[in-house]
Protein backbone atom coordinates (compact mmCIF):
# COMPACT_ATOMS: atom_id res chain seq x y z
CA UNK A 1 0.00 0.00 0.00
CA UNK A 2 2.73 2.48 0.91
CA UNK A 3 2.62 5.58 2.79
CA UNK A 4 -0.13 7.39 4.53
CA UNK A 5 -1.10 10.62 5.49
CA UNK A 6 -3.88 10.64 7.82
CA UNK A 7 -4.03 14.76 8.65
CA UNK A 8 -4.55 17.41 5.70
CA UNK A 9 -6.18 19.81 5.21
CA UNK A 10 -7.62 21.82 2.15
CA UNK A 11 -9.32 25.11 1.69
CA UNK A 12 -12.71 23.85 2.62
CA UNK A 13 -11.19 25.25 6.10
CA UNK A 14 -7.93 26.32 6.56
CA UNK A 15 -5.77 25.00 3.98
CA UNK A 16 -4.37 26.79 1.10
CA UNK A 17 -4.65 24.08 -1.13
CA UNK A 18 -7.75 23.20 -2.90
CA UNK A 19 -8.09 19.57 -2.68
CA UNK A 20 -7.10 18.30 -6.46
CA UNK A 21 -3.74 20.37 -5.38
CA UNK A 22 -3.78 18.17 -2.36
CA UNK A 23 -4.17 15.34 -3.94
CA UNK A 24 -1.89 16.62 -7.13
CA UNK A 25 0.96 17.05 -4.02
CA UNK A 26 0.40 13.86 -2.66
CA UNK A 27 1.03 12.06 -6.11
CA UNK A 28 4.26 14.21 -5.81
CA UNK A 29 5.42 12.89 -2.56
CA UNK A 30 4.39 9.30 -3.48
CA UNK A 31 1.88 9.03 -0.87
CA UNK A 32 -0.69 5.77 -1.64
CA UNK A 33 -3.34 6.54 1.29
CA UNK A 34 -4.94 10.17 2.02
CA UNK A 35 -7.26 11.47 4.78
CA UNK A 36 -8.24 14.67 4.36
CA UNK A 37 -9.08 15.89 7.50
CA UNK A 38 -10.51 19.84 7.33
CA UNK A 39 -11.74 21.86 10.26
CA UNK A 40 -15.66 20.40 10.78
CA UNK A 41 -16.36 19.63 7.39
CA UNK A 42 -16.10 17.23 4.56
CA UNK A 43 -16.79 19.28 1.69
CA UNK A 44 -12.87 18.92 1.34
CA UNK A 45 -13.14 15.54 1.24
CA UNK A 46 -16.51 15.35 -1.40
CA UNK A 47 -14.61 16.90 -3.98
CA UNK A 48 -11.46 14.97 -3.86
CA UNK A 49 -13.07 11.40 -3.73
CA UNK A 50 -13.85 11.13 -7.22
CA UNK A 51 -10.50 12.80 -8.11
CA UNK A 52 -8.41 10.56 -5.88
CA UNK A 53 -8.19 7.19 -8.33
CA UNK A 54 -6.86 9.64 -10.68
CA UNK A 55 -3.62 10.24 -9.17
CA UNK A 56 -3.47 6.35 -7.50
CA UNK A 57 -4.27 7.84 -4.03
CA UNK A 58 -6.89 5.81 -2.15
CA UNK A 59 -8.83 8.51 -0.29
CA UNK A 60 -10.18 7.79 3.67
CA UNK A 61 -13.04 9.95 4.30
CA UNK A 62 -11.84 11.98 7.19
CA UNK A 63 -12.71 15.13 9.26
CA UNK A 64 -11.20 17.04 11.71
CA UNK A 65 -13.54 17.72 14.82
CA UNK A 66 -13.92 20.10 17.72
CA UNK A 67 -15.08 18.69 20.37
CA UNK A 68 -15.73 20.37 23.77
CA UNK A 69 -14.46 18.57 27.27
CA UNK A 70 -15.64 21.03 30.28
CA UNK A 71 -14.82 24.82 29.71
CA UNK A 72 -11.77 23.35 26.60
CA UNK A 73 -11.84 22.59 22.95
CA UNK A 74 -10.05 19.51 21.74
CA UNK A 75 -9.57 18.28 18.54
CA UNK A 76 -10.78 14.73 17.40
CA UNK A 77 -9.85 12.88 14.06
CA UNK A 78 -12.78 11.12 12.39
CA UNK A 79 -12.33 8.17 9.83
CA UNK A 80 -13.42 6.35 7.42
CA UNK A 81 -17.20 7.23 8.24
CA UNK A 82 -20.18 6.72 5.95
CA UNK A 83 -20.57 10.28 3.98
CA UNK A 84 -24.04 10.26 3.50
CA UNK A 85 -24.54 9.83 7.15
CA UNK A 86 -27.52 12.13 8.21
CA UNK A 87 -26.83 12.47 12.06
CA UNK A 88 -23.28 12.72 11.09
CA UNK A 89 -24.00 15.44 8.40
CA UNK A 90 -26.42 17.20 10.71
CA UNK A 91 -23.35 17.25 13.30
CA UNK A 92 -21.50 19.10 10.60
CA UNK A 93 -24.11 21.55 10.21
CA UNK A 94 -24.27 22.31 13.55
CA UNK A 95 -20.31 22.49 14.12
CA UNK A 96 -20.68 24.94 11.05
CA UNK A 97 -22.58 27.49 12.96
CA UNK A 98 -21.01 27.10 15.96
CA UNK A 99 -17.93 28.46 14.08
CA UNK A 100 -19.76 31.30 12.65
CA UNK A 101 -21.19 32.28 16.20
CA UNK A 102 -17.63 31.96 17.71
CA UNK A 103 -16.26 33.92 15.08
CA UNK A 104 -18.81 36.79 15.40
CA UNK A 105 -17.61 37.11 18.79
CA UNK A 106 -13.95 36.60 18.63
CA UNK A 107 -14.13 39.33 15.92
CA UNK A 108 -16.47 41.96 18.86
CA UNK A 109 -13.73 41.06 21.09
CA UNK A 110 -11.27 42.01 18.65
CA UNK A 111 -12.80 45.31 17.98
CA UNK A 112 -13.05 46.09 21.62
CA UNK A 113 -9.09 46.21 21.38
CA UNK A 114 -9.43 48.94 18.68
CA UNK A 115 -8.71 46.37 15.50
CA UNK A 116 -11.17 47.49 12.53
CA UNK A 117 -11.88 44.01 11.40
CA UNK A 118 -15.20 42.68 10.46
CA UNK A 119 -16.47 39.22 9.79
CA UNK A 120 -17.47 39.64 6.79
CA UNK A 121 -13.76 39.91 5.77
CA UNK A 122 -13.04 36.77 7.73
CA UNK A 123 -15.54 34.34 6.12
CA UNK A 124 -14.26 35.74 2.37
CA UNK A 125 -10.91 34.54 3.59
CA UNK A 126 -12.29 30.96 4.31
CA UNK A 127 -13.63 31.39 1.02
CA UNK A 128 -17.36 31.61 1.83
CA UNK A 129 -16.34 27.83 4.02
CA UNK A 130 -15.49 27.15 7.64
CA UNK A 131 -14.49 30.09 9.21
CA UNK A 132 -11.44 29.24 12.08
CA UNK A 133 -8.64 31.60 14.16
CA UNK A 134 -6.38 31.07 11.05
CA UNK A 135 -8.48 33.36 8.98
CA UNK A 136 -8.65 35.87 11.70
CA UNK A 137 -5.01 35.56 11.56
CA UNK A 138 -4.58 36.62 7.83
CA UNK A 139 -6.81 39.66 7.74
CA UNK A 140 -4.73 41.14 11.19
CA UNK A 141 -1.55 39.91 8.97
CA UNK A 142 -3.30 42.07 5.50
CA UNK A 143 -4.08 44.63 7.84
CA UNK A 144 -0.79 44.89 9.08
CA UNK A 145 -1.82 44.51 12.81
CA UNK A 146 0.95 41.40 13.12
CA UNK A 147 3.55 40.54 10.84
CA UNK A 148 2.71 36.77 11.35
CA UNK A 149 0.57 34.13 11.75
CA UNK A 150 2.26 33.43 14.90
CA UNK A 151 2.23 37.04 16.34
CA UNK A 152 -1.60 36.95 15.85
CA UNK A 153 -2.31 34.10 18.00
CA UNK A 154 0.36 35.08 20.44
CA UNK A 155 -1.35 38.99 20.63
CA UNK A 156 -5.07 38.21 19.87
CA UNK A 157 -6.08 34.94 18.87
CA UNK A 158 -4.74 32.05 21.48
CA UNK A 159 -6.76 30.41 23.43
CA UNK A 160 -6.05 32.43 26.98
CA UNK A 161 -6.84 35.70 24.83
CA UNK A 162 -10.41 34.41 23.59
CA UNK A 163 -10.71 32.57 27.12
CA UNK A 164 -14.02 34.25 27.34
CA UNK A 165 -15.87 33.41 24.19
CA UNK A 166 -18.36 30.47 24.46
CA UNK A 167 -19.19 28.15 22.07
CA UNK A 168 -21.56 26.15 21.08
CA UNK A 169 -19.24 23.08 19.51
CA UNK A 170 -20.81 18.98 20.49
CA UNK A 171 -19.44 17.86 23.60
CA UNK A 172 -16.59 14.95 23.22
CA UNK A 173 -19.38 12.31 24.14
CA UNK A 174 -21.55 13.16 21.02
CA UNK A 175 -18.74 13.45 19.05
CA UNK A 176 -17.60 9.90 19.79
CA UNK A 177 -21.12 8.42 19.41
CA UNK A 178 -22.22 9.96 16.15
CA UNK A 179 -18.92 9.16 14.51
CA UNK A 180 -19.26 5.68 15.84
CA UNK A 181 -22.64 5.20 14.75
CA UNK A 182 -21.47 6.11 11.60
CA UNK A 183 -19.05 3.45 11.10
CA UNK A 184 -15.97 5.58 11.93
CA UNK A 185 -12.99 5.54 14.11
CA UNK A 186 -12.32 8.85 16.10
CA UNK A 187 -9.09 9.39 17.45
CA UNK A 188 -7.43 12.07 19.47
CA UNK A 189 -5.00 14.58 17.89
CA UNK A 190 -1.76 15.89 18.10
CA UNK A 191 -2.13 15.04 21.88
CA UNK A 192 1.64 15.93 22.65
CA UNK A 193 0.63 19.53 22.23
CA UNK A 194 -2.39 19.18 24.36
CA UNK A 195 -2.34 17.48 27.25
CA UNK A 196 -0.71 15.51 29.72
CA UNK A 197 -0.41 12.03 29.82
CA UNK A 198 -3.27 11.91 32.95
CA UNK A 199 -5.22 13.61 30.88
CA UNK A 200 -5.18 11.72 27.49
CA UNK A 201 -5.88 8.51 29.69
CA UNK A 202 -8.90 10.68 31.07
CA UNK A 203 -9.63 11.71 27.13
CA UNK A 204 -9.69 8.09 25.69
CA UNK A 205 -11.94 6.50 29.03
CA UNK A 206 -14.33 8.25 27.27
CA UNK A 207 -14.39 5.71 24.02
CA UNK A 208 -11.94 7.27 21.66
CA UNK A 209 -10.31 4.11 19.44
CA UNK A 210 -7.15 5.87 18.60
CA UNK A 211 -4.29 8.29 19.66
CA UNK A 212 -2.61 10.15 16.94
CA UNK A 213 0.99 9.06 17.81
CA UNK A 214 2.40 10.50 14.88
CA UNK A 215 2.31 14.17 14.53
CA UNK A 216 5.12 17.06 13.33
CA UNK A 217 4.92 18.40 16.87
CA UNK A 218 5.86 15.16 18.61
CA UNK A 219 9.97 14.31 19.50
CA UNK A 220 11.32 10.92 19.40
CA UNK A 221 10.66 10.37 23.06
CA UNK A 222 6.77 12.09 22.85
CA UNK A 223 5.89 9.52 19.94
CA UNK A 224 7.26 6.50 21.63
CA UNK A 225 5.20 7.21 24.28
CA UNK A 226 2.10 7.43 22.66
CA UNK A 227 2.79 4.99 20.87
CA UNK A 228 3.40 2.80 23.65
CA UNK A 229 0.37 4.42 25.54
CA UNK A 230 -1.83 3.09 22.44
CA UNK A 231 -0.21 -0.15 22.22
CA UNK A 232 -1.57 -1.04 25.94
CA UNK A 233 -4.93 0.14 25.92
CA UNK A 234 -5.46 -1.25 22.66
CA UNK A 235 -6.10 1.65 20.77
CA UNK A 236 -5.39 2.53 17.06
CA UNK A 237 -2.34 4.61 16.13
CA UNK A 238 -2.94 7.61 13.96
CA UNK A 239 -0.79 9.93 12.56
CA UNK A 240 -0.04 12.53 9.70
CA UNK A 241 1.67 15.71 8.50
CA UNK A 242 -0.79 18.06 9.42
CA UNK A 243 -0.26 19.73 6.41
CA UNK A 244 -2.14 23.20 5.55
CA UNK A 245 -0.02 25.09 3.19
CA UNK A 246 2.76 27.72 2.57
CA UNK A 247 2.68 29.97 5.30
CA UNK A 248 0.15 28.43 7.46
CA UNK A 249 1.61 26.35 9.23
CA UNK A 250 5.70 25.08 10.62
CA UNK A 251 4.21 21.48 9.32
CA UNK A 252 4.56 22.06 5.81
CA UNK A 253 7.74 20.69 4.97
CA UNK A 254 6.50 16.95 6.70
CA UNK A 255 4.11 16.45 4.06
CA UNK A 256 5.21 13.30 2.75
CA UNK A 257 7.83 12.67 5.35
CA UNK A 258 5.81 12.32 8.45
CA UNK A 259 3.67 8.88 7.35
CA UNK A 260 2.60 6.08 8.90
CA UNK A 261 2.61 2.40 7.57
CA UNK A 262 -0.04 -0.31 6.14
CA UNK A 263 -0.33 -2.02 8.96
CA UNK A 264 -1.87 1.07 11.18
CA UNK A 265 -4.07 1.91 7.35
CA UNK A 266 -5.08 -1.58 7.92
CA UNK A 267 -6.28 -1.33 11.64
CA UNK A 268 -8.45 1.47 10.84
CA UNK A 269 -10.48 0.26 8.36
CA UNK A 270 -11.21 -3.25 10.23
CA UNK A 271 -12.15 -1.55 13.15
CA UNK A 272 -14.41 0.19 11.07
CA UNK A 273 -16.14 -2.51 8.86
CA UNK A 274 -16.40 -4.38 12.04
CA UNK A 275 -18.82 -1.64 13.54
CA UNK A 276 -20.38 -0.96 9.84
CA UNK A 277 -21.57 -4.22 10.54
CA UNK A 278 -22.63 -3.91 13.92
CA UNK A 279 -24.44 -0.79 13.82
CA UNK A 280 -25.89 -1.63 9.61
CA UNK A 281 -24.61 2.03 8.08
Amino acid sequence: MGKADLHTHTNASDGDLSPEELLRKAQSKKLKVLAITDHDTIRGYLQAKELAPEYGIELISGAEITGIWGSREIHLLAYNFCDDDAPFREMLLNQRKARKLRMQAIVEVLNNQGLEIEYDEILAEANMGNVGRPHAAAILIKKGYVSGVAEAFIRYLSSEKIKGVQTEYASIQEVIRITKEAGGVISLAHPGRMYSEKEVTTLTGFGLDGLECIHPSHTYSMQRKFTALAKSGNLLITGGSDYHGTGKSEYDPYFGVVTIGDQYIESIKRTSENRKRIVNV
